[in-house]
């Protein structure tokens, strides 16, 4: 699964803070401390902003609480598990498979990060969906494995590279210990049920000195303060966490995992934030648009006049995006010990 819709090129960022932000649309630091941080256990947390699912233009409110130990930002009162087949719709689906299959560069840097610390061995996708990035990597050097719970995209998958597939949830997956030299997950772990979970079963599964290489969205992002409840990257309620460097690297030490890199980087999105901050200001005046998820492909004129705006406007506003805040997305490789022991925090 993949939460980001664009094909921009990444590009470091120069600030990396881990203060929180303030986002414009908070629900007034309204405490809702009965509620426990299912990272660290925390109470104490606070309502930190609230929204829609924007991505299908529906009108019921979500709302975001962060923990102020550990700063992980969470979905207060998700749906249930056999409800979310409501919130991934198809529509959806076809807009992260055709963002996935038609951003060649996007893979390419992925590719490119992974070889500095791997460049060989047996490979694990987390949420591979049509295995764009396990056919990037396809050759003799890896042995290709995934775990996606759409089977259509499981099958598109293997048929595209031969990768083993095994289709149902991370957490159901019957790979034996210290399978893995590599494991991946791209804009999926803020999607899971049991994050600290299913790092927990990473560990188990790479090699001693195997890598872990994760993306998320940065919740600290400069797109993210800006946009408050309009910054694409919250997928509410698809997005169940919400990571800045702080948690996840709280995360991964929790199950004993080092850390190796952790960056942000720009992967902005602007276009589509954009697009919902209109989409509300044209329903104020009785205009009713038709939401992201279910347009259809642009016209030509549409698509000369987006690329001008992207060349200009967009261009600006990614010069002066450090200055609000981190990159758009967290890189981060994560590596078991060689010894394969590790020190859990309490």
């Amino acid at each position: 699964m993949d939460g980001k819709m664009t094909d921009s090129p990444f590009k470091p960022s120069i600030s990396d803070s881990a203060e929180a932000p303030r986002p414009q649309e908070a629900v007034g630091q309204k405490s809702i401390g009965f509620e426990a941080c299912p990272l660290c256990g925390q109470r104490g947390a606070q309502a930190w902003l609230s929204a829609p699912d924007r991505l299908h233009g529906r009108q019921q409110s979500y709302t975001l609480a962060r923990c102020p130990a550990c700063s992980l930002v969470w979905l207060s009162h998700p749906p249930r598990q056999q409800e979310m087949g409501d919130h991934y719709t198809p529509d959806y689906h076809r807009l992260i498979s055709a963002a996935g299959e038609t951003s060649p560069r996007r893979w390419q840097r992925h590719k490119e990060e992974l070889t500095r610390y791997k460049q060989s061995g047996a490979i694990l996708d987390l949420g591979c969906s049509s295995g764009a990035f396990l056919t990037s990597l396809q050759n003799k050097s890896w042995e290709l494995y995934g775990i996606e719970m759409s089977a259509d995209c499981a099958k598109r998958a293997e048929t595209a590279n031969g990768a083993k597939v095994f289709v149902g949830g991370i957490l159901e997956a019957p790979f034996p210990q210290e399978s893995f030299d590599v494991i991946t997950c791209f804009d999926v772990l803020e999607h899971l049920y049991e994050p600290q979970k299913v790092m927990a079963r990473v560990k188990e599964w790479l090699k001693p000195g195997g890598v872990f290489y994760v993306f998320v969205p940065n919740v600290d992002s400069a797109e993210a303060r800006v946009f408050g409840s309009y910054w694409c990257g919250l997928e509410l309620p698809r997005h169940l966490f919400h990571y800045s460097p702080v948690s996840l690297r709280y995360l991964a030490k929790s199950v004993g995992l080092e850390e190796v890199s952790l960056v942000t980087m720009r992967n902005a999105a602007v276009g589509n934030s954009l697009r919902y901050f209109f989409d509300d200001l044209f329903r104020a005046v009785g205009i009713s648009r038709t939401p992201l998820a279910y347009r259809g492909a642009a016209s030509l004129p549409w698509k000369v006049a987006r690329k001008l705006v992207r060349m200009t406007v967009l261009r600006f506003l990614l010069a002066l995006a450090p200055l609000a805040g981190g990159g758009e997305a967290i890189h981060a490789f994560f590596r078991k010990d060689a010894s394969g022991s590790g020190i859990k925090l309490g």
